[in-house]
């Protein structure tokens, strides 16, 4: 049984706003009118340059615990361990953006990426420059002549902390972002799970451990480490984790460097002292000085127990922003002259949008359309409305499925997508197909954003770009939108035949459905279906490539790759529906 303090699990995140916007009002104000996005309450300033973050919740402080005086300017929230949605990021970008620019500063996570990047596009055609740096400091998830691949856990802590000194300077643009860019390159983190951490919406822990076993190595969404084995002291804990990232140095004696133990939701903090204790010693008797140490919970992940190490290499200017102060309603640092109260009365003016002026333009349409009689569903509308209804049946299958490889929100991924598309459909029912599977593909990507959604979502919305007005239901026609989506992946996503992704199965199968086009819909899907299923088993005992799978390295091998079976389950229900609707 789950046991939680919440309320309805799908308004989970919402709720969670709603109590830091009314315990904070002088310090953050909402940005758009889902509260999506939030901003400290004195932006945007004028010839400052705006820092905006962003990521999946249930990791608080981060990401909105670090919007303030010199920290970052915005922050767009995402659901539960996945993507906040393109439009709250341009929200957020819009909010802060004071005539300098704004920089993005995040951690390396593909639907973060993706939506962040659509983000940028929208903010440039509206005269808003951007710069992106990624936080990549885990050492567990890939080897040092792979750095841009690793993943962004706790220490991306101090990038908010420096670039935002830098920004509250009054550096330039490129400034700043080449400040957070060698904080990035100078930081690593390492990390020990001994407790998973549970997922609102979905209910079950998103891993397992034996008792007494600790997992080393772990992300910060329950992703599996490199090493899982018997549960180890304080001090031999301590030593893991600083070796493996002091491994990745050359550090002389008198080096100075800046230390942060992190706690992951679930540590005691006299646990977290304990390893901090350990740490300065070895630190100390290296030769080295060590500059503002931070021990608490700082990047967490709900529930989960355990900790992370994180070390920076300092430079003269790191060391001297890094102490600049600092204040949030979650980090405080030094003496701020006049910054925003963190508490008490909110100041006269109230920008935060209410949720009643928070229907969206779709929404709004379906009310003015209350009373018209409804529109006939077109073939394809009514094809999609009945396979995607089924959908959400595979959430637990996939979640499983995921929680081996990744963080486990792929049922939520494809249930709430889906319900989405349903809903654009009910929307937008008599529209051509381009039309349709535009707002389809728009609201796949926007229901539960992920790496996931992204590539999926955005390939369907090139695709649709492409159609020139004809119906996918004509085989031929199909072929090409088919292909036009793997295009569109392959672009954002990077991935190639091969690497263990969704494209391994999506590619051979498109060229099956080519060379069926004369055969009758059901006998292709069967082997489309039948040559899926191979693909998943073959690919099983291969390493992932792409991905969050990828950093499990050697881990992933003999697991089965969600994206593929949820391709799978995609085909399977559309043969099902197409199956029902021929019965007499």
């Amino acid at each position: 049984m789950m046991r939680k303090i919440i309320n309805d699990p799908r308004r989970f995140v919402d709720e969670s706003i709603d109590g830091i916007l009314a315990a904070h009002p002088s310090a953050l104000r909402a940005a758009s009118a889902d509260r999506r996005a939030l901003v400290r309450y004195d932006a945007p300033r004028a010839g400052k340059v705006g820092i905006v973050t962003g990521g999946g919740s249930g990791h608080l402080p981060v990401f909105l615990g670090y919007v303030g005086h010199g920290l970052c300017d915005g922050v767009a929230v995402g659901n539960v361990f996945s993507s906040p949605s393109a439009e709250v990021i341009r929200a957020a970008t819009r909010a802060v953006s004071g005539g300098a620019g704004v920089l993005y500063l995040y951690g390396n996570y593909g639907g973060d990426i993706y939506n962040f990047d659509l983000a940028a596009d929208l903010a440039e055609t509206e005269g808003i420059p951007t710069r992106t740096v990624l936080a990549t400091d885990d050492v567990a998830s890939a080897s040092p002549d792979q750095l841009q691949t690793r993943r962004g856990v706790a220490g991306m802590v101090f990038s908010f902390k420096i670039a935002g000194a830098a920004a509250e300077r009054g550096y330039d643009l490129e400034r700043v972002a080449a400040i957070a860019r060698r904080v990035s390159e100078n930081v690593r983190t390492m990390g020990v799970g001994l407790s998973p951490t549970i997922l609102p919406a979905a209910g079950e822990p998103s891993f397992e451990l034996d008792e007494g076993e600790m997992e080393v190595g772990i992300g910060i969404h329950g992703e599996p480490g490199v090493h899982r084995g018997a549960l180890q002291t304080a001090d031999e804990i301590a030593d893991r984790l600083l070796l493996s990232v002091l491994d990745e140095f050359s550090l002389e004696p008198g080096s100075r460097v800046s230390v942060l133990v992190n706690g992951l939701g679930a540590t005691p903090l006299e646990e977290l002292y304990l390893l901090y204790r350990r740490v300065q010693a070895t630190l100390l008797g290296r030769g080295l000085t060590v500059v503002s140490p931070l021990v608490g919970n700082y990047v967490t992940s709900l529930e989960m127990a355990g900790a992370s190490i994180s070390v920076l290499v300092l430079d003269d200017e790191l060391a001297e922003l890094l102490t600049d102060p600092a204040q949030s309603p979650f980090f405080v640092q030094g003496v701020v002259t006049g910054a925003a109260k963190t508490s008490g009365e909110a100041p006269a003016r109230s920008e935060i949008p209410s949720k009643d002026a928070g229907t969206t333009g779709s929404e709004r349409v379906g009310m003015e359309k209350a009373d018209a009689p409804p529109a006939q569903l077109t073939a394809l509308a009514a094809l999609l409305t009945r396979v995607l209804a089924r959908m959400p049946a595979h959430t637990d299958e996939l979640r499983d499925l995921d929680a081996a490889l990744g963080d486990g929100d792929l049922g939520i991924t494809v249930a709430l997508g889906s319900e989405a598309a349903l809903r654009a459909i009910q929307e937008h029912p008599g529209v051509s197909d381009e039309a349709l599977l535009r707002e389809v593909g728009g609201a796949f990507a926007g229901g539960n954003p992920s790496t996931f959604a992204a590539l999926v979502g955005g390939g369907v919305l090139y695709a649709a770009s492409r159609l020139n007005g004809q119906s996918v239901l004509d085989r031929a026609t199909l072929v090409r939108f088919a292909r036009d989506v793997v295009h569109r992946i392959q672009e954002r996503g990077g991935a190639s035949l091969g690497d263990k992704t969704l494209l391994d199965a999506l590619m051979p199968s498109i060229d099956l459905l080519a060379e069926g086009a004369s055969s009758e819909s059901t006998l292709v899907l069967k082997k489309m279906i039948g040559l899926v299923r191979s693909v998943i088993d073959g690919t099983a005992s291969d390493r992932s490539q792409r991905g969050r799978a990828a950093w499990l390295q050697e881990r992933s091998i003999g697991k089965r790759d969600p994206g593929m079976a949820a391709y799978l389950a995609f085909l399977t229900e559309l043969l099902a529906t197409i199956t029902e609707q021929d019965e007499p």
